[in-house]
């Protein structure tokens, strides 16, 4: 009897240690698809949300920092490029501050770009939704607003353009 109670104890044991050890999963994981984010653009009184994205096309969306050198190098090369990204919907999104942010918009000519929509994430919405570590951080979504994957860290043209030529 002894045994079996030692035996029991040593299974819930290693069961309460597992459980706590676990991480928790990524809410963007769970739910598969554009995330409800409100993003302040760069006029200083509007908004975005996901439902002023065109219909049936893809969507990238880049969660950046305006002093990070990766980010400014995937912004220019996508912006340089940008041609082949005019049935795509990018979604530009930070979290840093708004002047950040503004003097990021103005340096990279975003409002050149009709399909480049830049905002501040005032409410750190995707940080936590996407569990974040490194940037810039992508997520490419196809025609149906459905996760196809995620990516942190430069990327390159040609690879995002892989990825959301993915069905």
């Amino acid at each position: 009897m002894k045994k079996l109670l030692c035996a029991v104890f040593v299974v819930l044991l290693a069961l309460g240690a597992k459980s706590q050890t676990a991480e928790p999963e990524a809410p963007y994981l769970r739910f598969p698809t554009i995330p409800a984010a409100k993003l302040l653009l760069a006029d200083s009184s509007s908004y975005f949300t996901k439902e002023k994205l065109k219909k049936n096309q893809p969507t990238l969306y880049i969660v950046f920092n305006p002093g990070c050198e990766h980010c400014q190098h995937e912004t220019k090369e996508i912006t340089a490029n940008i041609d082949k990204f005019k049935k795509i919907n990018i979604v530009m999104a930070t979290p840093e501050s708004f002047d950040k942010m503004k003097a990021f918009y103005v340096e990279y000519k975003i409002k050149d770009y009709p399909n480049i929509i830049m905002g501040r994430d005032e409410h750190f919405t995707l940080p936590s939704f996407f569990m974040i570590h490194n940037l810039p951080f992508m997520a490419f979504y196809n025609k149906s607003r459905k996760l196809i994957s995620t990516h942190e860290g430069s990327y390159g043209v040609t690879k995002i353009l892989e990825e959301l030529n993915k069905k």
